[in-house]
């Protein structure tokens, strides 16, 4: 069965239930550090979905011809809304979206559920190792 998902730009209407979706993610990592507290239930049927994605400009090198490199943040989908190609759809324009701006790498941090599908769609083991730091 295929299904047919509509993508778009967030709009600035849209952030409420972009905290919401984001809050979603980090209820799903868990964990003291990831686990927001609760803003209620009453605006949770607006989206199925979100992503983000954004591009830095580092300095060019020989593997960054021109130092645009994208990263995918917080790609979530409501629970109720799971396994009907939501998360693919928004990968797909993103993933169009990085090739417009002409992104010569694309970064993400997959949960355990989401690696299927980013392999899937291309993405590899980094070559550097993924730190970080709390200060």
């Amino acid at each position: 069965m295929t299904h047919h998902t509509d993508v778009r730009q967030a709009s600035e209407d849209d952030i409420p239930e972009l905290v919401r979706l984001r809050a979603l993610l980090f209820q799903d990592l868990g964990g003291d550090f990831f686990n927001p507290s609760s803003a209620g239930d009453d605006w949770r049927d607006a989206l199925a979905a979100c992503g983000i994605g954004t591009v830095e400009q580092w300095f060019p090198g020989p593997h960054s011809r021109n130092g645009r490199i994208g990263h995918v943040i917080g790609v979530v989908t409501d629970p109720a809304y799971r396994r009907r190609g939501h998360s693919r759809a928004i990968m797909l324009g993103l993933l169009d979206w990085f090739r417009e701006r002409e992104a010569v790498r694309v970064d993400l941090h997959a949960s355990r559920e989401g690696e299927p599908l980013y392999r899937e769609l291309g993405f590899f083991d980094h070559p550097d190792p993924a730190l970080c730091w709390r200060p």
